[in-house]
Order: C-alpha cells, then sequence, then structure tokens
C-alpha cells in the first residue's frame, strides 16, 4: 500500500536552502546529459473558473523512482481565503510501476521547486553584485522567489508592483520583515523595474508587461508566469534585446514559454538564439560572461523538478529505497 505524505510533514522537511538547490541544479544536470525522459505537459484549462491543472512526470535513468505531478492553479482562490496553488505528486517503482507515496503536498513542493530554479537561474546569469531586484506580482511565488535568490545574491533593496496596491503594499510590509531589508511599491511596471538589477516576473498576464526599452544594462530577467501559450509577461522584444536568452527546456518554452511569443513574432530563432539551462549548468555554455550583458531566462517547470524535489524530501523523511544504480 502507497504511504501517504501530507502537507505539514512535507514542510517540516523541505524548505529553500542550499541542499534543495543542489537537488533541483543536479535534476538539469541530468537533463542536459540525456539521462531524463519526459513527456509532453498535460494541460487543462477551465477559463470558466479562472483556473487551470497540469500534470508533468519525469523518469532519470537509474532512479528506483519516477513522479507524476498534478498541480492546480485557481487564481481567484486568494478572494475567498485559498491558495491559488494546489495539487500532489505520485511516487512510483521504476522497476514494478507499483505506486509507492502519495505526497499530499497541495502545490508546496511546487512552489519550492519552482522558487529553486529561479535561484538556480540567477545563480548562472544575475549580475556578481545585485542592489536592486524588481518583483512583478505580489503573490505567493513572488515571496518565494525573492527569499530563493537570497540562497545565492545578497541584494539591498526590492521594488514591487502588482495590479492590487493593497496587495503590493502587503507584500513590502511582509518581505521587509523577513528579509530585514527595503522594500518599496511602485506604481507601475516602468517605475518598478527602473533601477533593477534582477527583475523576477510572477504574474498570469496574458498580454505583456514589461518593455525592452525600460531594461537597464546588466539587467537579468527571470520570468517563470508564462507556463501556457496563452500567457505572456514579456513583450517579444525583450526576449530579442536579450544578450543571453535561456530556456529550462527550448521545446516546452517554445510550445508554453515566452519564447512562443518571440518566435511568432519573428524577432528569435529558437534553435539559434537560445541556450538550455542544462547547458550552462554543466559547462556546454559559460552563462553571463559579463556585467554588461541583459539575460532573460524563460521558465515553464520541468518535470524533473519535480521527481528531484520528491526524492529530496523523500532522502529527508528516512526512505532508504531512494538510491541509484549509476
Amino acid at each position: 500500500m502507497a504511504e501517504m505524505i501530507s502537507e505539514a510533514e512535507l514542510r517540516a522537511c523541505v524548505d529553500l536552502e542550499t541542499a534543495a538547490l543542489e537537488a533541483i541544479e543536479d535534476g538539469f544536470r541530468r537533463l542536459a546529459h540525456g539521462q531524463v525522459t519526459i513527456p509532453p505537459i498535460m494541460g487543462l484549462e477551465i477559463p470558466e473558473k479562472n483556473g487551470a491543472a497540469d500534470v508533468k512526470a519525469a523518469y532519470v535513468d537509474g532512479w528506483d523512482q519516477f513522479v507524476i505531478k498534478l498541480s492546480t492553479r485557481f487564481f481567484d482562490n486568494p478572494r475567498h481565503g485559498l491558495p491559488s496553488a494546489g495539487g500532489m505528486m505520485a511516487v512510483f517503482d521504476s522497476d514494478t510501476g507499483q505506486i509507492r507515496a502519495v505526497l499530499l503536498d497541495n502545490g508546496y513542493l511546487t512552489t519550492v521547486r519552482t522558487a529553486l530554479a529561479g535561484a538556480l537561474a540567477a545563480r548562472y546569469l544575475a549580475p556578481r553584485d545585485v542592489d536592486t531586484v524588481a518583483v512583478l506580482g505580489a503573490g505567493s511565488q513572488a515571496r518565494w522567489q525573492i527569499r530563493a535568490l537570497r540562497l545565492v545574491r545578497g541584494f539591498r533593496r526590492v521594488v514591487c508592483h502588482a495590479r492590487s496596491q493593497i496587495r503590493a503594499q502587503r507584500f513590502a510590509d511582509e518581505m521587509a520583515t523577513s528579509l530585514g531589508t527595503t522594500v518599496e511599491t511602485a506604481d507601475s511596471v516602468q517605475d518598478a523595474v527602473a533601477d533593477a538589477d534582477v527583475i523576477i516576473t510572477t504574474t498570469p498576464a496574458t498580454t505583456p508587461l514589461l518593455r525592452a526599452e525600460w531594461l537597464c544594462q546588466g539587467t537579468h530577467v527571470t520570468a517563470m508566469g508564462a507556463d501556457a501559450g496563452h500567457k505572456n509577461e514579456l513583450e517579444p522584444r525583450v526576449l530579442a534585446a536579450a544578450d543571453l536568452l535561456v530556456c529550462d527546456v527550448r521545446s516546452q518554452c517554445l510550445a508554453r514559454g515566452e519564447l512562443r511569443h518571440a518566435v511568432a513574432a519573428g524577432l528569435v530563432e529558437a534553435d539559434r538564439d537560445t541556450v538550455e539551462l542544462g547547458d550552462i549548468v554543466v559547462g556546454n555554455h559559460p552563462g553571463r560572461e559579463n556585467d554588461r550583458q541583459i539575460t532573460v531566462c524563460d521558465l515553464t517547470g520541468v518535470g524533473v523538478q519535480d521527481t528531484a524535489i520528491a526524492r529530496f524530501a523523500l532522502k529527508r523523511l528516512g526512505h532508504t529505497w531512494c538510491r541509484e544504480s549509476n
């Protein structure tokens, strides 16, 4: 019988920390080495309820388990006092296909692994010295992305812009207390990014928010809100303006990310103009080479992140059957 593991148990053993970041980095390393099998994402849009559900999965060569993850996002939930993200992960034995565990995380592990992917992108792509970070959006992932960034870069100031000034101010108050740093709000996207060394976009926007002419020399952009074909936070010229354009997985970004819109506009050629994050991790590409470059990372969320974070959680919980043969 499969073991049922609760959200409370998972929260007690998994958080934003260097060891968890290394687990996500290892997933991207194995992906770059061709050791990961990832099927296309199954996506279900529920426009009547302003919601969506995705199924992601990955098998890593040599690992004794693989993971199938169901995640949900219902963006009106905060109005009812509920989190917008939900879901669960099912862990299967790689030898027999038998289910070993069900992680009833309600989207917690997805939240963590998404934030850690943002930190991983910043590790290789953000300027060495970061003073100001701009974040677009004031929801849960905005908070987690800023916290995760602290694992790889220090910063003095955060500026937040969101559609709701009330939510933006709440974000500023909470994050100033938790980070012990200056957190401000801005009335417009342009004002928020004016002096930013790092820009993080975390919204479900379907029309572009960030324009190319607002980017400063040396800025890094992590775009993680667009994970479906109709979503779009960056105008296509932002990707065209990048000295280095990085995708988590090129084919997935072409179908569901910011890259989709830039290619459709004829401004970017997917195969020629993009690098995958795993190739930077393994040293096939140097990543950021100087502090004058504009870098953009398009993150759509990859199944190997889910398998990696689930495996990390199970090891923390003492499951010795989480092993590998290679």
